[in-house]
């Protein structure tokens, strides 16, 4: 399967796997946030774009386009954002161009947003789901300011991150509420956990000098039942391709001919 990526400019933003570090979870002491695999694996499920220069955003409050100004980096070398961030739909609205447009497989769509768990005070990706197996012209990626002030966005730092979902089939599910005990294996499964977590964390509490060694029970990020034996379809690593670019067809030729290739 292929997710194309036309670009629409000559100079697009970087397209990147990823990348699952955050700052505020290098904060933490020992930087336990990472021990939380679904933390972790959302911030890799999916592409980020890149800033191409840094720049800070005003917004005043008010409701037109002119309540917000841009202001790149003075060693940017930006004269004119707007081919990239702008404000366009006004209302404390920031817009940025991706450069790119997007094409699926039939059924699939592209949805965008802000890079997950990637937190900025004062302003709000905004969401978006966009049917990239026909749509014929590309998206913009749009934040919203929460209040009046200032924020910023550093060269490099992810303006959008796009994730790719087989969405038309989602209508086919039908959540269905059950108790517990209605299915007996599940249920001891999660008595056999319950029961494990909450001995450890009285064993961390009590000081317990092997529990305090092992820090964190490791059964969800190894895969691993606590009753014993591994999930097959476990993942703990996101391992997304690249975008690479793809000759056309003439500038493949014109290689061919290059190198004398006689097909």
């Amino acid at each position: 399967m292929q997710l194309e990526c036309f670009t629409t400019i000559a100079d697009p933003p970087k397209l990147v796997p990823g990348r699952p570090e955050r700052s505020w979870m290098d904060a933490f002491a020992g930087r336990a946030p990472y021990r939380c695999l679904p933390l972790t694996m959302a911030n890799t499920t999916g592409w980020e774009m890149l800033c191409p220069f840094g720049f800070t955003a005003e917004w005043n409050g008010g409701t037109a386009t002119s309540a917000i100004r841009i202001l790149p980096d003075a060693d940017s070398g930006v004269k004119d954002p707007s081919g990239f961030v702008m404000s366009h739909f006004a209302y404390g609205t920031l817009t940025f161009h991706t450069g790119y447009l997007f094409r699926t497989d039939p059924g699939w769509a592209v949805m965008a947003a802000g890079a997950p768990n990637h937190i900025k005070h004062g302003i709000q990706p905004l969401t978006g789901l966009v049917e990239t197996d026909w749509l014929p012209f590309p998206f913009t990626m749009n934040w919203l300011f929460t209040a009046p002030g200032r924020v910023r966005f550093e060269k490099d730092e992810p303006f959008c991150f796009i994730n790719v979902v087989e969405h038309n089939k989602l209508e086919r599910f039908e959540p269905v509420l059950r108790a517990l005990e209605s299915d007996p294996e599940l249920k001891a499964q999660y008595e056999v956990w319950s029961s494990s977590r909450a001995e450890f964390n009285q064993q961390l509490k009590a000081g317990d000098p092997e529990a305090l060694k092992r820090s964190w029970q490791k059964f969800y990020f190894r895969g691993e039942r606590v009753e014993g034996g591994k999930v097959a379809s476990h993942v703990n690593k996101r391992r997304l391709k690249t975008p690479e670019p793809q000759l056309s067809a003439s500038s493949a030729a014109r290689r061919k001919d290059d190198a004398g290739d006689p097909s």
